[in-house]
């Protein structure tokens, strides 16, 4: 009787190389955090920044998400937390990279700057001797986006305003206006490209980045938070990295190419007509100004057509300061349903349960 052939051993995939981040290594299907030394503060005391890394078993590209670039806005902080319930490195193609705090000096001490007093965003790629501000853009830089194909920073108002969630990208970048249509925020800004700023920097370095404002500073906002997870993974879902696919936004975000600010031409206490994500007309009445004593109103005039995509919370105000940030949109006329739709099927959406994983 004549034997059967050995059966030849089944070729296994080949699997992915390991991630290098500061000097370490993730496995392929692993998840760590890896803390990329910055400095010692005056008592000794080590800072790092913590990167956590999703190093998925499957090939793809490499997306960073950061918050707390400024330290005082901490509600990308809360979406990084969230997108991690959602993220398996198992089922993930590609890698992920998480900086929930990029500015660990200004986030414990609730402060938009370093101790310098240096704006973070207006100091990249940095370098290696120079400010403190410098030698930490210089770390993100070289350890982050050096190795990044995509990014989302996540941003919020500054201190006593507030924004609507939106997308910021560009104008000169085909990928990145794709992508800000994917994300699904109620607002998409074409905003021109800042010296010194991340988006820069990631350009420069042919990373196509997303910055999304939303919130205010020190504050949590449900809606924005759910707009920003709930963008991030479509984003990632686009780029087929590995997560379930999503659905797509309730109307089409509502697209600018400009805005213009609406300064106080007197000092007094401002009080808002209008609120934030919302549509208002050229020369419509939007706020006014009053003496303290209520003697005397002065009218707080919209000086375009748009949609009013952040504002002051500071009803106390002096001659000068910015009140209103208003946004030319493309079709106004529908604006106003449409962001309607979109924060509907934000508040009703059921995402997301703290244990689901996409």
């Amino acid at each position: 009787m004549d034997s059967k052939p050995p059966k030849s051993p089944r070729r296994r995939p080949p699997s992915r190389e390991p991630f290098s981040l500061g000097g370490e290594t993730v496995e392929a299907g692993h998840s760590r955090t890896i803390d990329l030394p910055i400095s010692r503060l005056s008592t000794r005391t080590e800072i790092n920044m913590p990167v956590r890394v999703l190093h998925g078993a499957k090939p793809g590209p490499t997306l960073f998400v950061s918050a707390a670039v400024h330290g005082n806005e901490i509600i990308g902080v809360e979406m990084i937390r969230r997108l991690l319930k959602n993220v398996s490195a198992k089922r993930l193609a590609g890698t992920l990279l998480c900086i929930p705090v990029v500015n660990a000096y200004g986030f414990t001490a609730h402060s938009r700057y370093l101790p310098d007093g240096r704006d973070l965003n207006r100091t990249f790629p940095g370098s290696e001797r120079g400010s403190l501000a410098a030698q930490l853009a210089n770390v993100f830089s070289k350890e982050i986006l050096a190795r990044s194909d995509y990014g989302i920073d996540l941003h919020s108002a500054g201190t006593n305003r507030e924004n609507l969630p939106q997308i910021r990208y560009s104008p000169d970048n085909v990928r990145a206006s794709v992508l800000a249509d994917v994300f699904g925020a109620p607002a998409i800004i074409a905003s021109p490209l800042r010296p010194g700023s991340l988006r820069q920097t990631a350009d420069e370095a042919n990373c196509t980045m997303l910055l999304m404002e939303s919130g205010e500073a020190l504050r949590f906002n449900e809606y924005a938070i759910r707009i920003g997870v709930r963008g991030i993974l479509r984003v990632m879902a686009h780029l087929e990295m590995g997560v379930r696919k999503q659905p797509a936004p309730a109307a089409e975000p509502v697209r600018s190419e400009g805005s213009r600010w609406v300064r106080a031409e007197e000092g007094g206490i401002f009080r808002a007509m209008r609120n934030t994500g919302t549509m208002v007309l050229e020369n419509e009445q939007i706020g006014y100004i009053s003496d303290p004593f209520g003697d005397h109103d002065t009218p707080v005039i919209a000086p375009i057509t748009g949609l009013i995509i952040g504002r002051s919370v500071m009803p106390v105000v002096n001659q000068g300061d910015a009140l209103v940030h208003i946004a030319r949109v493309r079709l106004p006329g529908t604006a106003d349903a449409r962001l309607s739709a979109i924060e509907e099927a934000i508040i009703d959406d059921p995402l997301f349960d703290e244990d689901e994983i996409m």
